[in-house]
């Protein structure tokens, strides 16, 4: 058994597609089908149900993909705690932070940790959308994600395989340039029976497009949103103040801005959307500065 067939395989789960799989492993398709039936081979079990249009796992295949994604990342793990312990890695905690929370919350978050300890925490910051986060997690190349959870939007590192804690909470707001001369917003969403609305959009791989497409689903007034523009946190804020159209921001950020009217709610309290601080991690144990921090962390 090759451990790049388990590689091939945790693609092929993540992806539920033979081509986009294929491509994420940077192999051609009949290559990877025949990984695929060497490791079902190596099993002695069907991981994948051929007889359907679309690609499902088998039962066993389910099972196997947890079993996969646990090796992969006890093994990555491993690599870099005997790394540690033969001091080629500097003790360096790799953590990846949203776009959110990597200008604002995480350096106030980690000057807090080490105000509580004399140890110099080595820390290498990685800003990324959350979808890149939890691959980068799931594949145990990450001791840490620092991301906003709500329970409404599906997260991957909400499995067994992890554990979080709170770190506080924020709220998204719905925000709008303001009329001229007016304190009205420039783009409400309590504007009549069937507003309008230009909005200024998250990415798709982005958490906060998870939390905003979850609220917008389940509210019961009907809106029709028109996004004009896509982007992260703070190119979003800079475009509402703009009078571009209308955004859903972390109230941590645009609270000053609230308060000298350079922007203003675009709609009533019941449209915001309270979110957790959260900080994951892999429930194994990591290496010995990763178990310091997440120490500190947690008191």
């Amino acid at each position: 058994m090759e451990f790049a067939w388990l590689e091939d395989f945790g693609a092929l789960a993540r992806h539920g597609n033979f081509s986009p799989a294929s491509a994420a492993r940077n192999v051609t398709q009949p290559a990877f089908s025949r990984r695929i039936r060497a490791l079902e081979e190596w099993l002695a079990v069907e991981l994948v149900d051929r007889s359907t249009h679309q690609i499902v796992l088998t039962l066993a295949g389910k099972r196997f993909a947890v079993i996969a994604e646990s090796v992969m990342r006890d093994i990555e793990h491993g690599r870099r705690e005997v790394q540690e312990i033969a001091a080629t890695s500097a003790s360096t905690i790799r953590i990846f932070v949203t776009h959110a929370m990597a200008l604002t919350f995480f350096p106030q978050w980690l000057a807090s940790l080490q105000a509580r300890t004399d140890t110099a925490l080595l820390v290498q910051m990685t800003a990324e959308n959350i979808s890149a986060a939890e691959r980068e997690m799931l594949d145990g190349k990450a001791h840490f994600c620092l991301c906003h959870h709500h329970p409404a939007a599906k997260f991957a590192l909400d499995g067994t395989g992890f554990q979080y804690i709170s770190l506080g909470t924020d709220v998204l707001v719905p925000v709008s340039a303001p009329k001229p001369g007016d304190s009205a917003p420039l783009h409400p969403l309590d504007d009549g029976e069937n507003p309008s609305v230009n909005l200024l959009a998250y990415g798709v791989e982005s958490g906060m497009a998870r939390i905003v497409s979850a609220m917008i689903d389940h509210h019961q007034k009907p809106i029709t949103f028109h996004p004009v523009f896509t982007s992260h946190t703070l190119v979003l804020a800079r475009m509402a103040k703009d009078g571009v159209g209308l955004a859903w921001l972390p109230l941590s950020i645009v609270s000053d801005d609230l308060d000298q009217g350079t922007l203003v709610h675009g709609g009533g309290p019941n449209w915001n959307i309270p979110v957790d601080v959260r900080l994951y991690r892999p429930r194994a144990r990591q290496s010995p500065s990763a178990e310091a921090i997440w120490a500190l962390a947690s008191t």
